[in-house]
């Protein structure tokens, strides 16, 4: 079981109002949406495995055969794959034949001809012939050798941390909705949101009108005025994705290195007395308490076990 500790519904407007759900209304079993984000992000996986895949043959020379594009049998040596290319060239090449189907096929044959000249390639291309089901396997070796070497690794690295954060921020997104959702069905949300109405309009002295179903738009304008902060579930930012970190991991290392370097110099080497922050900052670590966690327990609790521990 997944549990959030507390829920906070806080007011867009009108100040500082906040409140929590508790602890018996935020619980909510993993695989309630676990399983279904599972499901989307294996589908999303085979649906870019099926673009990639094709037949084994199909991403040498398209549908059709290179060794049938040259005229040649598949045991034909490295002399005669060239012979034949050069004898196609004088008939198909498109500064001796002007037709547009001349050029198309031309443009197979040439392509053809790269492949079976290299002993490499023609190697990987037989391969791939006599075993069409390793399509993966097929697919990963073409690419390694027609883009491996000329595609530059710092272009790699940006794309894969692209579609990376990309899968991150929608993973991320779906957790967060799935929850909003799970959340607005609990009795205390509900509970708030009349609150929020009898707060807005005055209390309401007919019980039939009390007792009534909350109209649809009101329910949204008030949920609108609510904003739910779900522990273990938070709404996602452009900030805490991958790409954005990485692109900010010096700044961050350096920030980290500075404030070691003031804590040793301040409390090691001055012997200063602690802060209420930097008290606060030791509590929480000496704790092990997420920060999150810490910020939402307000200051009362915190001042509590700040002058039990210090």
């Amino acid at each position: 079981m997944l549990q959030w500790p507390h829920i906070f519904c806080t007011r867009k407007l009108g100040g500082t109002k906040s409140m929590a759900l508790g602890p018996a209304s935020s619980r909510f079993s993993i695989s309630d949406f676990s399983c279904s984000r599972t499901l989307y992000l294996c589908s999303l996986l085979f649906l870019v495995l099926s673009l990639l895949a094709r037949s084994a043959c199909g991403i040498y020379c398209d549908e059709d055969d290179c060794y049938e594009l040259l005229g040649v049998s598949q045991n034909a040596n490295g002399s005669e794959i060239k012979k034949a290319y050069y004898k196609l060239s004088l008939k198909y090449h498109p500064d001796k034949n002007p037709d547009p189907e001349s050029r198309k096929l031309f443009v197979k044959i040439a392509n053809a001809y790269e492949i079976l000249k290299d002993e490499a390639t023609r190697e990987q291309y037989d391969y791939a012939i006599l075993h069409p089901e390793e399509v993966f396997y097929n697919t990963a070796r073409y690419y390694h050798a027609y883009y491996g070497y000329k595609t530059d690794p710092r272009a790699v690295l940006l794309g894969l941390l692209l579609v990376v954060s990309a899968l991150q921020y929608l993973n991320q997104w779906s957790r967060y909705t799935q929850a909003l959702n799970m959340v607005k069905k609990t009795p205390a949300y509900k509970n708030r949101l009349r609150a929020l109405e009898l707060e807005r309009n005055g209390l309401v002295t007919n019980k039939k009108k009390a007792s009534r179903q909350m109209d649809k738009k009101v329910e949204e304008e008030l949920s609108n005025e609510l904003q739910l902060q779900i522990q273990g579930a938070e709404k996602p930012t452009l900030w805490n994705i991958f790409a954005v970190q990485f692109i900010l991991l010096p700044y961050a290392v350096g920030k980290k290195l500075l404030r070691k370097f003031c804590w040793f110099w301040r409390y090691h080497i001055m012997k200063d007395p602690l802060t209420w922050d930097d008290a606060s900052y030791l509590t929480q670590a000496c704790l092990k308490v997420p920060r999150d966690t810490w910020q939402n327990m307000g200051n009362q609790p915190t001042t509590l076990l700040l002058f039990g521990l210090f």
